[in-house]
């Protein structure tokens, strides 16, 4: 496996994230992204334990775990950052199929393979609401317009009137699963 240590100060991760982030998340913290992403690409899992020994740092095992701790606790990485960043990273930007799942997490599909962009945090157990996904799909639309949307690929939870009349007003198509007894 190729060695991807961030003792260099010139990594192209590191460029990209810091270009992106624009002042917004200090350098510091870029680094330490930059470790987070080149571990979950190694050990495939998001436990601190297993995520912290894929750390290229020469910090041992326990530093980097109590830094994984700490950064999750006390830092917030707003969600329009990061959705941003992965809409830069897609290869194509437009005719896009989004994908609804029912966490309420939005995601954009490219060559078969659904990536996260957005998500809305319910307190509740259960479904979202139609209000919900409204809320979601504009806040899509006002961060990377509507004309980038193909379509809506959904499973069949994604039903009801209010729901289906704002995706037909915002003219965004939908491939839906429907319960057998849906009428």
């Amino acid at each position: 496996m190729e060695n991807t240590s961030l003792e260099r100060k010139d990594t192209a991760l590191i460029t990209v994230l810091h270009q992106h982030f624009r002042g917004d998340v200090n350098l510091a913290r870029v680094k330490l992204i930059s470790l987070f992403i080149t571990a979950l690409c190694k050990v495939k899992t998001i436990n601190y334990d297993r995520l912290a020994s894929g750390f290229d740092a020469k910090a041992n095992k326990s530093s980097s775990y109590r830094r994984i701790q700490r950064f999750m606790a006390g830092f917030d990485l707003p969600m329009k950052i990061v959705s941003t960043l992965i809409f830069s990273l897609l290869p194509e930007k437009n005719d896009l199929s989004l994908v609804l799942d029912n966490i309420l997490m939005l995601g954009v599909s490219y060559k078969n393979v659904a990536f996260p962009l957005m998500f809305l945090m319910l307190d509740k157990r259960g479904n979202s609401h139609t209000k919900e996904r409204i809320e979601l799909i504009r806040k899509y639309i006002d961060w990377f317009g509507r004309d980038t949307i193909n379509c809506l690929l959904a499973d069949r939870e994604f039903v009801g009137e209010k729901w289906l009349e704002f995706l037909n007003d915002y003219r965004i198509g939908y491939h839906i699963r429907i319960r057998n007894n849906f009428m």
